[in-house]
């Protein structure tokens, strides 16, 4: 009857992770309890992975408040888990408090990159805004006053008034062509504008099916190739470069590989914010010398 006790507990204590992001609290819960009892009666897990990683998602995703609860409940939960069995080994309470300490560091660290990327999207349409409401307001104002002067002059100065149209039909253009900037402002770049951005020194190979990308990931695999080509141009005077796209089943790879000054130049520029944009969408990077020891690869590989 213990053992079947044993898999009960073992069971509670993961299986409801499955649900840990709907209602973290809850699971938390739950998960703790079972795995405090599972310590305390019959076993202690290696590792206490139900637990863990509740308390990553309650720190990425909860008020502060029941954050400071769920380390309290945790720290009550570990204790007695180790108190009731007797284990008196400082190097478990060690092992123990590290493995927490980590799930929680992760939590608050995704919660900090959350906030800064809401912060960051908010200041953009901040801008935006303030971009359209100064074209729209400035130039349909201008047109107002045109139109609303055309009929005062359009039976005594006839050249007055076509002058005002002409204003009017002036700026309504020039309005439309700074919309225009605004919207391709908008419009985040891709695997489709490719061709026009891999020219000159540099070829564009596919290999493989193309298919639609998530828009972190289509955003992602354009900004690697044009970072990697403006090194390469810039920094390590290439005089040909090679990018290849790699359609596979579950990824998608990029590779630029150029013949310039290989590791030696100063392909260090950009590479540290390529990197970060890979490691968002859960990528690879890998950087080094080209085939032969010659100039220098970026080798990139994306989840679809």
């Amino acid at each position: 009857m213990a053992g079947w006790g044993a898999v009960a507990c073992a069971a509670v204590a993961s299986a409801p992770v499955y649900w840990v992001l709907r209602k973290p609290l809850l699971v938390g819960l739950v998960v703790g309890l079972a795995t405090t009892v599972l310590a305390a009666f019959f076993v202690a897990p290696l590792i206490p992975a139900g637990p863990l990683v509740a308390i990553y998602v309650i720190a990425a995703s909860s008020p502060p408040l029941w954050r400071m609860v769920c380390v309290a409940v945790a720290i009550v939960g570990v204790t007695v888990s180790l108190v009731i069995p007797g284990d008196d080994d400082l190097n478990t309470y060690r092992y123990l408090a590290i493995a927490y300490v980590a799930a929680y560091a992760l939590g608050t660290s995704t919660r900090a990159r959350r906030a800064q990327a809401a912060e960051a999207a908010a200041r953009e349409r901040t801008r935006i805004a303030r971009e359209m409401h100064d074209v729209i307001t400035h130039s349909v104002g201008m047109m107002v006053v045109q139109a609303e002067a055309g009929p005062v002059v359009v039976g005594t100065d006839p050249a007055k008034a076509i002058g005002a149209f002409d204003a009017i039909a002036s700026t309504g253009r020039g309005a439309i062509a700074q919309l225009r900037e605004v919207v391709h402002a908008l419009r985040s770049p891709g695997v489709a504008e490719l061709p026009e951005l891999v020219t000159g020194v540099a070829s564009l190979e596919v290999v493989g099916r193309p298919r639609p990308l998530p828009s972190e990931v289509d955003v992602t695999v354009y900004r690697v190739v044009q970072e990697s080509l403006t090194n390469a141009v810039r920094h390590a005077s290439a005089s040909r470069i090679q990018v290849r796209i790699r359609w596979q089943e579950t990824t998608v790879g990029v590779d630029v590989i150029d013949d310039g000054r290989g590791p030696s130049g100063s392909h260090g520029f950009g590479l540290l914010g390529m990197r970060e944009r890979v490691t968002a969408c859960g990528g690879t990077l890998r950087t080094g010398p080209g085939p032969g020891g010659a100039g220098f690869a970026v080798h990139v590989s994306l989840p679809i």
